[in-house]
């Protein structure tokens, strides 16, 4: 099967665009047959009037809203592959992480380590100089992308499309509660 073949259109909606709330916001929905993951659905907005864009991945078949926990231990676990739906919220507490989704969030498909890779990505920049208050969090981050620090990967979905996994990865997978939802 070729990656077009993979891939199909299942519709489009047009709607109030989130950021100019013109009605020029046009949302694609294609399904992505992948390896190792099964079907994907992937969502594409853009709006023709303010260019802004948006995207959400996610697994086809989604569960009930779930907490997914990884115990990070090294290489093994830092590939575990994360997919993340636009709702979902990623917790590191040895790392004072937390990344809460805001309306526009998007989802997308990394390992662990990308992750990390993604929070220095939008750490402030006075972190990255040594001496800075924040900087010893930093290089925590980058530690534990070596593979020198444990820590515990948490991924709380309430749209239940998001999954971690890998060959050796142990995830363990817990019923997310109402009471755990953020409005």
């Amino acid at each position: 099967m070729t990656k077009q073949e993979n891939l199909r259109k299942i519709g489009e909606l047009n709607g109030k665009c989130p950021i100019c709330g013109e009605e020029t916001f046009r949302i694609t929905y294609h399904i992505y047959t992948t390896p190792y993951v099964g079907d994907i659905i992937i969502e594409t907005g853009k709006c023709s009037t303010c260019g802004f864009r948006w995207a959400d991945v996610g697994l086809l078949e989604s569960g009930k809203p779930s907490r997914l926990v990884l115990e990070v231990n090294g290489a093994t676990e830092l590939n575990a592959i994360v997919v993340k739906s636009a709702p979902a919220i990623i917790k590191i507490p040895e790392l004072g992480v937390e990344i809460t989704p805001g309306p526009a969030a998007q989802g997308y498909i990394t390992t662990v380590e990308g992750v990390l890779l993604r929070i220095l990505e939008h750490i402030p920049s006075e972190c990255l100089k040594e001496g800075s208050e924040c900087y010893a969090k930093v290089q925590d981050i980058r530690e534990a992308m070596k593979g020198n620090v444990k820590f515990t990967f948490i991924l709380e979905d309430p749209s239940g499309k998001s999954s971690i996994f890998g060959e050796g990865v142990n995830v363990k997978v817990e019923e997310l509660q109402t009471e755990d939802i953020e409005p």
